[in-house]
């Protein structure tokens, strides 16, 4: 598919690819949909601090119940974390008794109140799913010590 917009500049547009010609001599490529970002980028970005795979985090998430607002804590381990700028994303697995919950949290939503960071885990893989199999005295991360 190939659509033109314009008249001086040719805007081919190809697989979500936006090519810009500048009188035929330098070409750029961008994704639209980094376009369409950019041009909605928030001007208020919240600084959460650096956690991986393996942590054990609280998040405090704000939850609307009707006309009231409360602060809910959900601690768990980060299972992975995924995306990149404003679409980054996270798994947090917590045991609720015996079962086990996992929630995925955009890491740019206004509802995060604060992250914090309660261990910092020892693991080998970025995502580890091999998490939910196990239980029992298996099911233990060990603690990284920073110095």
């Amino acid at each position: 598919m190939r659509r033109f917009i314009g008249k001086r500049n040719l805007l081919p547009i190809r697989n979500n690819r936006v090519t810009l010609r500048f009188n035929s001599l330098n070409v750029i490529q961008m994704d639209a949909i980094k376009i369409a970002q950019n041009a909605f980028a928030q001007e208020e970005v919240k600084k959460h601090p650096e956690f991986g795979a393996g942590d054990t985090i609280t998040v405090h998430y704000k939850i609307k119940e009707g006309n009231k607002e409360r602060i809910q804590n959900y601690r768990g381990v980060v299972l992975q974390i995924k995306g990149t700028g404003d679409t980054k994303t996270f798994t947090v697995r917590k045991m609720s008794g015996n079962i086990g919950v996992e929630r995925i949290f955009p890491l740019s939503s206004p509802f995060i109140e604060l992250i914090e960071i309660n261990k910092k885990g020892k693991v080998r893989q970025a995502r580890i799913f091999y998490f939910r199999e196990l239980n029992g005295k298996k099911a233990r991360i060990k603690e990284k010590i920073v110095r």
